[in-house]
């Protein structure tokens, strides 16, 4: 099960496809939604949903392009359910200088913690608030990485300034959601680069 990084829309927000066989499994669609359909029909994958880490802005501004365009639903944690819709909630009209207003229809499917199989993707759901109330990070153990969103970057932490975040909860998140996850398991951020548990468990200075 390989996985590809592809950086979208003003933020450069992580957006990532899950590839087995043809099949593809998308994480944060991000912005750029062309630029995501071009990379997808390129390789000639077929997608068969759409995940979401979270609710903000900058994950979401191409989620009815791409779920449209190959007629997938979506699924999220139920914490955000209502962010979609709403500019001020998912952030979209407090970042004017970036982005306009960015609204998404409501999600098909609620998920939480967990073990969960879509389409013959199987993964665990940890449910890691903090970033914002909603956030969820997805473990695919076999293939050892987790996709965890604004959570845990490589040398840092997300923020906790926007509304529903809060710098104990993510701490606590992080320590006992994903700094339990074995040494060499990859780290796949909302920004940035790559990183491993042991590498943030060592020298992430919020952790330390």
């Amino acid at each position: 099960m390989k996985l590809e990084q592809l950086p979208l829309g003003p933020l450069g927000t992580n957006c990532y496809v899950i590839k087995e066989d043809q099949r593809a499994l998308i994480v944060d669609p991000g912005g750029e939604a062309d630029k995501l359909i071009r990379m997808i029909e390129r390789r000639e994958l077929q997608p068969v949903a759409i995940l979401l880490t979270h609710a903000h802005f900058d994950h979401i501004g191409a989620l009815d392009e791409i779920r449209d365009h190959f007629n997938i639903e979506v699924y999220m944690h139920e914490e955000e359910q209502n962010w979609l819709m709403d500019p001020e909630k998912n952030g979209s009209a407090l970042f004017g200088m970036v982005t306009s207003s960015i609204t998404a229809r409501k999600a098909e499917h609620f998920i939480d913690k967990g073990t969960m199989e879509v389409e013959g993707f199987l993964f665990e759901i940890r449910y890691t608030p903090g970033h914002s109330p909603g956030s969820i990070s997805f473990v695919f153990h076999e293939a050892g990485y987790a996709v965890v969103g604004d959570t845990l970057f490589a040398g840092g932490i997300g923020r906790t300034d926007l509304p529903g975040g809060n710098m104990e909860t993510l701490l606590s998140s992080i320590k006992t959601q994903l700094m339990d996850l074995p040494d060499d398991m990859e780290i796949c951020p909302g920004h940035g680069n790559m990183t491993t548990v042991e590498e943030e468990r060592k020298n992430n200075p919020f952790l330390n």
